[in-house]
């Protein structure tokens, strides 16, 4: 399940969880409300706080040590990767004319895998990925069909550490007479303000847009790439094969946990028999 921990990727994990506990520290250093609840015995805020943090820690690590979704060799051979025209039966074949369609299963260039429906090859990775998404640098890791729903629900938890540590932060500055004065005393919590500043933006703008593309059933490579994607680029602008309306598609990705097969979905309308 998990890549090796010493991968390229180590230094941007050791980073993230460097200046995840360090900003924590800062928090704990000064008279914020963590502080001033430790001070007074009240152990419940300051200890949710460490945990809210360590959770989204351990979400992180998950979503960036997880296989996304690779395609293997072994999914062609047990028959996870279906053919175009998989979904129609044998005695149902004999009934049905077969109906050529738009889109055929190809094999990659790069890792020479039969590419199913959805999928792309990540040449960071340099492996093929079910239901890509894109390839997250802070992660270091692809984002596809195993790992998207991880991903979002770090964004969610993340986001709320964030907004809990910069009512934290606020609390903690002192008023100064003079401005040289206050920036001296406040530094280094200012620092950790204006990171706490910077990472809320980019999460929420991050969540907001995945929330609206898993409520379409639809990837951030798709989005940006259907012009160029074969199976959508006979679509059109506001056509999407893959929706199934807002619930199903929100059930389907937060709680079904198994390889869905695209094929079946986008060929639906026309075969009437999923």
């Amino acid at each position: 399940m998990f890549r090796n921990l010493l991968s390229s990727g180590s230094l941007i994990r050791a980073l993230h969880a460097a200046l995840t506990w360090a900003v924590t520290l800062v928090l704990f250093l000064f008279e914020t409300d963590l502080r001033r609840s430790e001070n007074r015995g009240e152990f419940l805020q300051p200890v949710s706080f460490v945990l809210l943090v360590f959770c989204s820690m351990l979400l992180y690590f998950i979503t960036s040590l997880m296989d996304p979704g690779y395609v293997t060799f072994d999914d062609e051979l047990k028959g996870r990767i279906p053919q175009a025209n998989q979904g129609v039966g044998n005695e149902k074949e004999q009934m049905i004319p077969v109906v050529q369609k738009p889109h055929r299963l190809r094999r990659c260039g790069f890792c020479m895998v039969q590419q199913p429906m959805r999928s792309k090859h990540c040449q960071s990775c340099q492996h093929c990925v079910r239901r890509y998404d894109h390839h997250c640098p802070w992660i270091e890791n692809c984002v596809g069909e195993r790992n998207h729903r991880f991903f979002v629900l770090y964004l969610m938890l993340q986001l709320a550490v964030l907004l809990w540590a910069f009512h934290v932060a606020w609390s903690g500055f002192h008023t100064e007479a003079a401005w040289k004065d206050w920036l001296q005393v406040n530094l280094l919590l200012l620092l950790a303000f204006i990171i706490i500043i910077i990472f809320t933006v980019v999460v929420m703008l991050l969540l907001v847009s995945h929330l609206y593309l898993v409520s379409n059933n639809t990837t951030t490579w798709e989005f940006m790439s259907r012009h160029r994607i074969s199976y959508l680029k006979h679509c059109g602008s506001e056509e999407n094969p893959f929706d199934q309306g807002i619930l199903r598609n929100l059930w389907t990705f937060f709680c079904v946990s198994k390889t869905v097969v695209w094929e079946r979905i986008y060929f639906q309308d026309e075969d009437r028999l999923v």
